[in-house]
């Protein structure tokens, strides 16, 4: 074995496999994915299994009705009770705001109490301008020092952000619940039901063609749910706008593409996997 020094980028004290095999846990890993890593046509994207009633996103995600349908009632219980939260906190923080006038509005009126009950000065130059001018010093030098210390020591308890600015930070949760995949906000009435037909082996077949649907592409006819290959759509359907299997007009908004399948390959998608892990240097 020649000398670690003299081969290229001999700076570093250790060769690839011993880097590889002690030094494992450092370093962004690549990992290439298989076709059983891979989501399959036809399977729900939340049971990772065969939908047995199939219904479409206007992502062209497919889910399992069952599946979906209780996500979306989840997440509906989920935002009644965030917005039960926000506007309990809202309601505290404009509680606290009056609260910080009130008193506030107190201090000026004590302040004036003390100024025109106090004794009676020679002149406004050497009495309240002057005190005054002190005050104002005081406060912004103690302000400085303060802003100076929560940029310097930002660690300690007392420098964190107050009740008060997380208050003020605070977001109205979302009306409707994200998709599971595309994070779109999506209703129940945005489902598109699916006629996917199988065949033996329990695959999904092309409605017209017959056809096997892997991983080429696919749309839907959202108004009669018939699932097809997109070259088959596009020599039968679109030229008539007319569904060969049903019979249905359509429009072009009624045409939906669905989520393609995976495989190992890479021309049918993203195939690694990254996991990011910080380096020795």
């Amino acid at each position: 074995m020649a000398r670690k020094s003299k081969q290229p980028g001999g700076h570093n004290p250790l060769t690839a496999h011993e880097r590889k095999k002690l030094l494992g846990a450092y370093g962004t890993t690549t990992a290439r994915l298989g076709t059983d890593s891979q989501q399959k046509f036809g399977y729900c994207c939340l049971g990772l299994q065969p939908a047995a009633d199939p219904v479409a996103t206007p992502s062209g995600h497919i889910y399992n009705r069952e599946a979906i349908v209780s996500y979306l009632l989840t997440k509906t219980q989920d935002y009644k009770k965030a917005l039960a939260a926000y506007e309990g906190r809202q309601t505290q923080r404009s509680a606290k705001r009056q609260k910080m006038t009130k008193e506030k509005q107190e201090e000026q009126l004590a302040q004036f109490e003390r100024k025109n009950k106090g004794a009676s000065q020679l002149s406004d130059a050497t009495h309240s301008q002057a005190l005054v001018a002190t005050t104002q010093i005081h406060l912004e030098s103690r302000e400085k020092a303060t802003a100076t210390l929560k940029r310097t020591s930002y660690w300690l308890s007392e420098m964190q952000p107050a009740q008060q600015d997380i208050l003020d930070t605070d977001e109205l949760p979302p009306k409707r619940p994200a998709s599971p995949m595309s994070g779109e906000p999506l209703r129940i009435k945005d489902l598109t039901p699916l006629d996917l037909r199988t065949d033996d082996a329990g695959g999904f077949t092309c409605a017209v063609s017959d056809k096997s649907l892997t991983t080429q592409p696919v749309v839907a006819i959202t108004k009669s749910g018939q699932v097809m290959l997109k070259s088959v759509f596009d020599e039968l359907a679109r030229p008539t706008m007319t569904c060969p299997v049903t019979g249905k007009k359509f429009k072009e908004k009624h045409v939906l593409t669905l989520q393609k399948g995976s495989s190992g390959f890479a021309a049918s998608g993203s195939v690694t996997a990254k996991k990011y892990r910080p380096t020795m240097t």
